[in-house]
């Protein structure tokens, strides 16, 4: 039996993404069990801990990838991580000699900034963010998210 413990926003921006994510999870394995708890604090989401068998076979489907609105303002916290990723990224662009936008897009940025992953494997939901630049620089972004 395995875990896996997924995040159900419920601001309108991210809740409609994070239920498909739910939602294909449960398609692609045996359930056993599922719990999930309110969590309030300066984001209110559900915490779900489902308990799961895994040798059942998985269906593969395209994962819809998460792109932020350009046209939503941000709110100050946004607004720091944001100002945080764009300094990092201008550094890191210095020392490996290459244009900004290789390490990654303004696009990338900002969803990031809006999505929040917690962990470096969240990353894979943000569009644009593939193996590559998650193996490369992960952990640095989830690093510099937690200390934000």
């Amino acid at each position: 039996m395995k875990v896996k413990i997924l995040k159900i926003r419920l601001s309108e921006e991210f809740q409609n993404h994070d239920e498909q994510q739910l939602n294909r999870f449960l398609r692609q394995h045996e359930v056993i069990k599922i719990t999930s708890s309110m969590i309030n604090g300066s984001e209110n989401f559900w915490s779900v801990i489902i308990y799961y068998d895994e040798g059942y076979p998985t269906v593969h489907e395209k994962k819809n990838k998460y792109t932020a609105d350009s046209e939503l303002p941000l709110n100050s916290d946004e607004v720091k991580i944001l100002d945080s990723l764009r300094l990092w990224r201008n550094e890191k662009a210095k020392q490996q000699n290459l244009p900004s936008y290789f390490i990654a897009t303004n696009k990338e940025l900002l969803s990031i900034a809006k999505y929040k992953p917690a962990k470096k494997e969240e990353l894979s939901d943000i569009k644009g963010f593939g193996r590559h630049k998650i193996e490369n620089y992960g952990m640095e972004i989830i690093g510099l998210l937690e200390n934000i």
